[in-house]
């Protein structure tokens, strides 16, 4: 390298120096006060082992048994877990003149209370299995579920980090759920609450905001929004109940939008797709878009026809 080409380099250095200097959130520097999202990537995936025994291995660790294999596994979390919180509790300020070791001493035992929870987290995906199983014809087994499917992915990913964010655990939460939205496309807020046999179909472009409650047996197609009616307030906004309850036994079928956060769409309700809607459904209802007009074009010789779009029982099975 020679002595010209150094001396700009020398100097773009200085520059960005200069500017790390400006003390804004985006300059600080010391990463081993972060937490490290790498980690926690590696995290759920030893959950996912965990949840799921005899479908994900354990290639770290060479074990004869069930019981050491998931001794070890625990162990892992734990330590792993534990330091990650203890980074991120510094963002609550209930925790911020507390001592390093009381520190750990707190996140070791929210880590705990965290691992306790996962009997249950494996009950309510259990049920999620299922319901992909019933809910999809295109589903040959429920193996075919657990180790393809996008959608139960998302909502495993979710479980655990609402477990997480139930403990008020600062960030760790929303790097989970962020990292489930980048590699299924599938953006579930780890605050939504969630109830059992929930079946995401497909799943890409769907959004599930913060305050959204869904209830049992819901079933929502690719591209469903529950989102908020407007976010202008900003900040103000925050811990207000913003997005809808859906209730149990619900379809809500391919782009349909389900904003506020009083709306509540009753049970046993079908939302049609591309359905738009800020009020609350009635118990029973079929929601579906006015009749569409569609155009015909064959060639240049023959002019436009146009026919209405007939709003039969299939309309609503937009895959």
């Amino acid at each position: 390298m020679n002595d010209k080409l150094e001396n700009k380099i020398a100097g773009i250095v200085g520059n960005i120096l200069d500017d790390y200097s400006k003390g804004r959130d985006i300059d600080k520097i010391n990463s081993f006060d972060q937490p490290d999202k790498n980690v926690i990537i590696g995290i759920l995936n030893k959950l996912q082992i965990i949840i799921f025994p005899g479908y994900f291995k354990n290639k770290q660790y060479k074990t004869y048994t069930v019981a050491n294999n998931l001794s070890m596994l625990v162990e892992d979390v734990l330590f792993n877990l534990t330091k990650q919180i203890a980074l991120v509790l510094k963002y609550d300020s209930g925790f911020q003149n507390l001592s390093s070791e009381e520190i750990r001493d707190r996140a070791s035992d929210i880590s705990i209370k965290f691992l306790s929870t996962i009997p249950t987290i494996r009950e309510y995906i259990s049920t999620d299995v299922q319901a992909a199983f019933d809910g999809d014809p295109a589903a040959y087994s429920k193996d075919e579920i657990i180790f393809s499917y996008p959608g139960l992915y998302a909502i495993l990913i979710n479980r655990i980090a609402h477990e997480l964010y139930k403990l008020s655990v600062p960030l760790i939460p929303r790097i989970m759920t962020e990292y489930a939205h980048s590699v299924t496309g599938i953006d579930i807020h780890p605050g939504a609450t969630i109830g059992k046999y929930f079946f995401i179909d497909h799943g890409t472009g769907i959004v599930i905001g913060e305050t959204t409650v869904i209830g049992d047996n819901v079933k929502i197609y690719q591209g469903v929004t529950l989102g908020a009616l407007s976010t202008r307030g900003g900040q103000k906004l925050k811990n207000k109940k913003r997005h809808p309850t859906i209730l149990d036994n619900v379809t809500v079928y391919s782009g349909a939008s389900i904003l506020g956060g009083e709306t509540v769409v009753g049970k046993n309700v079908v939302v049609g797709g591309n359905a738009f809607i800020t009020r609350s459904i009635p118990e029973g209802t079929r929601v579906s878009i006015k009749n569409q007009e569609l155009s015909y074009n064959y060639d240049e010789k023959n002019p436009v026809q146009k026919a209405e779009f007939e709003q039969d029982e299939s309309w609503y099975y937009i895959i």
